[in-house]
């Protein structure tokens, strides 16, 4: 599966309780740059780059889809460089209990 098929996938995936009061944007830097929105208990998928994202992740497309389903550990992508954040950090560590991984 790849990073942009994952992606499109995560408004299905998304877990409106686990985002409650959550108002943020998430850009994915991989080979097909895309963007979440997470906004008033609904998520959506863009293709592109946000012109104002609250956290970017940098990853390659296979460990973002690791990352994603739960595969790879996120802290330890981290203190090996496979995964790169810029901005909100608290909300990168948050991300993953806003999807359901066993929907991806």
């Amino acid at each position: 599966m790849s990073a942009a098929d994952l992606l499109k996938k995560l408004p299905a995936a998304f877990n409106a309780d686990a985002a409650s009061g959550t108002t943020a944007t998430i850009q994915f830097n991989c080979s097909t740059p895309m963007y979440t929105t997470i906004k008033d208990g609904a998520c959506t998928v863009t293709d592109g780059q946000s012109d104002s994202a609250d956290v970017t992740i940098t990853m390659e497309d296979d460990d973002l889809v690791a990352l994603m389903k739960g595969e790879l550990n996120g802290m330890t992508a981290f203190m090996t460089g496979k995964l790169q954040i810029d901005g909100d950090l608290m909300l990168a560590q948050r991300m993953a209990s806003f999807f359901d991984a066993s929907k991806l």
